[in-house]
């Protein structure tokens, strides 16, 4: 093998060498035609030079990944709140996220031993199985957040439609905030300008269930939890989360992400550390957008007994105050503050105010878990847009000539992205059928429904670009929410994501995504490989497929769409995952192919 090893890197130098000299003595007037036929080649060498380094890893990696032990079953690399507080991590910091060198595990995480596929929508919105999340009976019926409450353990299920008060109660509360920013019900919020909305500490996501029927996508985050986890229940309902903490890092979107940030009983304590975190909020908060806090310190009859109470809401209250923020209503313990659309306000402040305005240099766009600024970040960005003054939901997600050039676009780039996955979506839809994996084992249990109807709610879209594969998954109908994830090795489009009224987020690929394993039904890749192939890579495309992997559920897809020999090095590795593959020509573009992957459901032997 070292033998094998010396001899590729002297003929790859050899290779090079002799191509550089061949290269400057081609003549001026034919090295325009020779240079794209020689970056082809060099295309080529990139995609073969992974799969000798796949290979010269060693016979270890050509054999079959071996499973994780049952204590990884809910395994999520880069947060090990043990291992954080060893290394002197406190005051929340033993939650904040930490990607160093070792954090994956080269192994294939296992569902539980009584794991189920989950109820189809929109019946697993309100029922899910108890066994495939980690949760304790004592966690089920403590107290909590309001939606934490909401739940009925019913033998082997959770249920989140009980006929309790409690349950009437998330419609009522939602009315009221309706009726506080001065609408008739929450139907109206689109009208005024709301359709994204960020949901800290979401409870089990009782909130955003109640809202999606309104057409308003709910993104929630809270921190990890090993047990009980909010984010974990709430994408196994099928509605959006991911695991996301203020305590010492920006959140990896933009600013000026949401139109409404939404707190009840979250956690988060506003007042702590100068007001960081109400800095924070602000940043991802559209101008015109709505901040909604639900406490018991907001409670008017609670903190005149208690002065301690009465100290930390007045601080609230005049931090939002010198964040241009304006109080509009308060209602038992609800207030809802609605942020300036104007950055003069910023200016008429007295001078000196606390927090100060961003310069240039401090006012990244899209921050990536970088450390939290005690400044007012995005009155820089060019999406200095109030939400009043965008188009509402859905005409949002068609954005105008002007909105385009905001981010260096034309119009005829979003058609033409649009029409290309409207055309995939059809292509993968028709793909995706019992016939294509005739030859595979059927699926266990005669009541699971077949291909393409096993369960395709939650997305992710790995190189998410301009949002195309969400739009046409909406325009087709399809009953699904979609994590678009915008890489940090390529062009940065989230905010125009985001404008679009999508959900969306900045991720390394070479660094674990912020969720729980088995998260998604249908994992989407176009063009991620070439993308990773053309950067210093930290990581392998194995590693990226074991990711993959992780986050995806028993029976779930991979739709990976990239250049042949990148396509065909993947196929090879899917071996090593045990996933069923087939590789699709395709017809217009016969540098380019598809490949499709189910993962199989593998149980784990329950032990005597």
């Amino acid at each position: 093998m070292l033998f094998l090893k010396l001899s590729l890197v002297v003929i790859v130098i050899l290779a090079l060498t002799g191509s550089f000299w061949w290269t400057i003595s081609i003549s001026t007037s034919s090295r325009g035609h020779i240079f794209r036929g020689y970056r082809r080649l060099q295309e080529q060498l990139v995609s073969d030079l992974w799969d000798i380094g796949e290979l010269s890893l060693g016979p270890s990696r050509l054999k079959e990944i071996e499973f994780c032990s049952e204590e990884f079953e809910n395994y999520i690399p880069c947060f090990n709140v043990s291992e954080n507080v060893a290394l002197g991590y406190s005051d929340g910091n033993e939650y904040d996220r930490l990607c160093g060198h070792g954090s994956r595990k080269s192994c294939l995480v296992l569902p539980p031993v009584n794991y189920k596929i989950p109820l189809r929508w929109p019946t697993g919105k309100e029922v899910i199985w108890v066994a495939n999340v980690k949760i304790t009976g004592q966690e089920v019926f403590s107290s909590g957040s309001l939606t934490k409450r909401m739940m009925m353990l019913e033998e082997d299920q959770i249920s989140f439609r009980s006929a309790s008060l409690m349950f009437d109660g998330v419609e009522d509360y939602s009315h009221q905030i309706a009726e506080m920013i001065g609408l008739r019900n929450e139907s109206n919020l689109i009208q005024a300008g709301v359709r994204t909305i960020l949901d800290i500490g979401c409870g089990y996501g009782s909130f955003g269930a109640h809202l999606f029927s309104k057409q308003l996508l709910t993104m929630c985050i809270a921190n990890y939890e090993s047990s009980g986890s909010q984010v974990q229940l709430t994408l196994e309902r099928g509605l959006p989360a991911m695991i996301g903490s203020f305590n010492s890092k920006q959140l990896p979107y933009p600013s000026l992400s949401f139109d409404m940030l939404h707190c009840a009983r979250c956690g988060v304590d506003w007042d702590k550390k100068d007001g960081i975190f109400l800095i924070e909020a602000d940043r991802v908060l559209k101008p015109g957008g709505y901040f909604v806090w639900t406490s018991p310190l907001t409670n008017v009859h609670t903190f005149l007994r208690d002065k301690e109470k009465q100290k930390r809401w007045n601080f609230v209250r005049d931090f939002a105050e010198n964040l241009c923020w304006e109080l509009i209503s308060q209602q038992d313990e609800t207030v809802v503050w609605k942020k300036t659309n104007k950055k003069s306000c910023y200016s008429s402040r007295k001078p000196g105010s606390f927090p100060p305005i961003c310069s240039k240099g401090q006012d990244v766009e899209s921050p990536y878990y970088r450390p939290l600024q005690n400044c007012i970040g995005g009155t820089n960005s060019r999406q200095w847009v109030p939400i009043e003054e965008r188009a509402t939901w859905p005409f949002r997600s068609n954005l105008n000539k002007n909105e385009l050039e905001l981010y260096g676009l034309h119009s005829e780039e979003l058609v033409v992205d649009t029409a290309n996955y409207k055309t995939a979506v059809r292509n993968y839809w028709s793909l995706l059928s019992p016939l294509i994996f005739s030859d595979h084992p059927k699926r266990p249990g005669d009541e699971d429904p077949s291909p393409p109807y096993n369960m395709f709610r939650n997305v992710l879209d790995m190189n998410a670009r301009y949002g195309g594969f969400n739009a046409a998954l909406l325009e087709a109908g399809k009953s699904v929410w979609v994590m678009n994830v915008v890489p940090t090795t390529g062009p940065n489009y989230l905010p125009l994501v985001l404008d679009r009224g999508y959900i969306a987020v900045f991720h390394n690929w070479c660094e674990a995504f912020p969720t729980y394993p088995r998260t998604y039904d249908m994992v989407h890749a176009d063009g991620l490989l070439s993308l990773e192939t053309s950067q210093y890579r930290r990581c392998t495309m194995l590693d990226l497929l074991t990711e993959i992997d992780r986050l995806l559920r028993p029976e779930g897809w991979v739709i990976i769409h990239d250049k042949a020999p990148l396509i065909e090095s993947a196929r090879a590795l899917t071996v090593q995952l045990k996933w069923d593959a087939r590789v699709v020509e395709i017809e217009s573009n016969s540098d380019e192919r598809l490949l499709i992957c189910q993962k199989p459901f593998f149980k784990r032997q329950a032990t005597s």
